[in-house]
């Protein structure tokens, strides 16, 4: 099964508006119990499909194909709403094409975490997200070492890039691993049916009752080096500015080289990358220019 999965920054609108702060494509094997997951970066610059003519956009940011699929900005007609919309447009672009969609906005997420009991994480290096007139914001201080954190602050740490996407990419994948370990925490063990049914009508999915008792299931067989995350090798995304008519101002995004990301994305699908060698916690360089080439980690 391949799921879209989708973090919204909806912030307290519900799924009218928000885009798409993180998008990831997760192939789960049931067979060999696996999940990896695959990071699309939401700044790459692509096609959009299925746009509503008169407002002039066929092209914007990955995210934003999302944002204009949701009822709210009223762009988009087809089935799915963003999900939906987001779906399309990976397809178009990359060939992605995920089985089932689930988007949670920040609130649902934060809800979530409290549920578990917050979650510890170890981060290997420090993360300061402060701006210079910020000395006094230690909530956007998390120093090396092991963290036990709260709904929001694990919000927090997930949302804070100073040192650019790549390791936002990478602290957002530290508290997957963390999520997933709560989850099966003796005490929430029990309990996960209950929790699942409290989020119930919190997100949007296409996914059936079913099929979420399936993934939960899946859960507990899941051993820390069969969850792996990667990302598309760097060289593969130019980092320029364009035009955006959505906006109507220059903005920052990243240049993809679609065929080369077509190839990635179909050996993902078929389970040939990433190779099943990557190790806790480290992070490779890119490598050569083809579908072995390697950029993420396992859970630790």
């Amino acid at each position: 099964m391949t799921i879209l999965a989708i973090g919204s920054d909806s912030r307290g609108t519900g799924y009218l508006y928000g885009l798409g702060d993180v998008i990831r494509y997760v192939r789960v094997d049931f067979v060999t119990p696996r999940i990896t997951v695959l990071d699309f970066q939401r700044d790459m610059w692509v096609e959009i499909p299925e746009l509503d003519p008169k407002h002039g956009i066929d092209h914007g940011k990955l995210n934003q194909a999302y944002l204009y699929g949701n009822r709210g900005m009223g762009y988009y007609t087809g089935p799915g709403e963003g999900p939906g919309l987001l779906a399309r447009t990976l397809d178009l672009n990359f060939g992605a094409r995920p089985d089932h969609y689930i988007a949670a906005d920040m609130q649902t997420f934060v809800k979530l975490v409290n549920a578990v009991g917050g979650l510890d994480v170890y981060l290997p290096h420090s993360v300061d997200g402060r701006k210079p007139d910020q000395t006094k914001r230690m909530d956007l201080y998390f120093k090396a070492g092991t963290h036990h954190l709260n709904g929001s602050q694990a919000l927090t740490l997930a949302r804070l890039r100073p040192q650019g996407v790549f390791e936002r990419n990478n602290n957002q994948n530290l508290v997957l691993c963390a999520l997933r370990d709560a989850l099966l925490n003796p005490t929430n063990l029990p309990k996960l049916p209950q929790i699942i049914d409290a989020f119930d009508h919190a997100v949007q999915t296409d996914l059936s009752p079913q099929q979420i008792s399936q993934l939960a299931c899946l859960l507990p067989y899941l051993e820390p080096y069969n969850i792996n995350f990667v990302s598309f090798p760097r060289e593969y995304l130019k980092e320029t500015r364009t035009f955006d008519k959505g906006v109507n101002k220059s903005v920052f995004i990243f240049e993809a080289d679609f065929a080369a990301l077509r190839q990635f994305v179909a050996a993902f699908d078929q389970g040939q990358w990433p190779a099943r060698t990557l190790r806790p916690l480290v992070t490779s360089t890119p490598g050569a220019a083809s579908p072995t080439s390697e950029s993420g980690f396992s859970c630790p």
